[in-house]
């Protein structure tokens, strides 16, 4: 990485402030809302359909903490969200950042190579004004640039909010969000976004960090070093086997968001709950507890606990992370989501993706895909 990255707002890139909200576009917008209502313990905020003037979409805005999903669902069966689902099955369309100045995040980011797929727009209703525009990422997968220091209102013009308690988990922010790509596409999308966003290279692993006896993959973690916006990126590597990522695209039929990082301070309770509210997880074997070793020294919470409910552990230099993971959200092996708590540590739990990807092995293998 060249010094001249590690300034990236002399450059001129889009200064991000956070993300505003994660929108996953699905068959059926109410059944949707009604799961993540009642096993992940999302509330639902605000609501976008016929009744408020919208006519070719259902939307409900869900809130836990500081994460926002929007899940949309198309009212008839053609336009691009039919057509997205048709595809890709339920999935994320957008990864919306948030910023002080929408037209000029968008100026700076299709100067600097950016694919624009929708201009800058101002949009407003009694409660103020938004402005928002959008580019392309990998997939069918874009990035909404969202201004909305001057709106009031329950989520967007067009919304009306919508109030249904789903007496939440602990989840509090999204600590990352990943993305599958198809083979030898990785170090061109980390290329985007340094060049495009200014992001830094935080990590990377290859085949022989992140391997299993079947298939292997290669990633690197691509971060904001102002907001710490973090996209981890991945691409399949040659195995015996189709590893999880392929399997991933060849379901998804493309590149696309495969799991959404969600963190907690309290990782024993968030699961517990999640687990009594019938959410699913992938489960980790006896033998990963045994060989723990100094991983699990010094931790805070009882192991015998983490090892009921398959929580792994990994630490770095900084501290430990406490982590798990959902079995796919959908029918199709494609989108699950992530439960971390992080106790100092700064990684991506290196020393857990052995047993992690044996887990999804397991899962393949009873698809029949191993």
């Amino acid at each position: 990485m060249t010094d001249t990255l590690q300034t990236p707002v002399e450059l001129g890139t889009p200064v991000l402030e956070g993300t505003d909200h994660v929108e996953l576009w699905v068959g059926n917008a109410r059944q949707a809302a009604h799961h993540y209502r009642n096993a992940f313990g999302f509330d639902v905020v605000a609501y976008a359909g016929p009744e408020t003037g919208v006519r070719d979409r259902a939307s409900y805005v869900l809130q836990q903490g500081k994460v926002r999903l929007v899940l949309t669902a198309p009212l008839t069966p053609d336009g691009p969200i039919a057509e997205h689902v048709r595809q890709h099955g339920d999935g994320v369309r957008a990864i919306a950042l948030r910023v002080a100045d929408a037209r000029a995040a968008y100026e700076a980011a299709t100067a600097r190579g950016a694919h624009g797929v929708g201009e800058p727009v101002t949009v407003s209703d009694e409660d103020g004004a938004l402005t928002f525009a959008s580019v392309a990422t990998f997939g069918d997968t874009v990035h909404h640039f969202v201004e909305r220091d001057e709106y009031a209102g329950a989520h967007w013009p067009g919304y009306r909010e919508e109030r249904q308690n789903g007496r939440g988990v602990g989840l509090r922010f999204i600590d990352h969000t990943v993305g599958n790509v198809e083979l030898g596409k990785m170090d061109d999308w980390v290329a985007f976004y340094s060049e495009v966003f200014g992001f830094n290279v935080f990590q990377e692993f290859d085949e022989k960090d992140i391997a299993t006896k079947y298939s292997a993959l290669r990633s690197k973690v691509a971060r904001d070093p102002r907001s710490m916006i973090t996209f981890p990126i991945n691409e399949p590597a040659v195995g015996v086997a189709a590893s999880q990522i392929q399997e991933y695209l060849d379901y998804y039929r493309g590149s696309g968001v495969q799991h959404i990082a969600v963190h907690t301070d309290d990782i024993v309770g968030t699961v517990d709950a999640m687990r009594q509210r019938g959410v699913e997880f992938l489960k980790a074997p006896r033998s990963y507890y045994e060989a723990l070793g100094d991983r699990a020294e010094g931790i805070d919470e009882d192991l015998d606990r983490l090892e009921d409910l398959s929580v792994l552990i990994d630490r770095d230099d900084d501290g430990y992370l406490l982590q798990i993971f959902t079995r796919p959200v959908g029918d199709r092996p494609t989108l699950f989501f992530e439960v971390i708590q992080r106790k100092g540590c700064k990684g991506f739990g290196k020393g857990n993706f052995k047993a992690l990807f044996e887990a999804i092995e397991r899962e393949q293998a009873a698809r029949g895909n191993l």
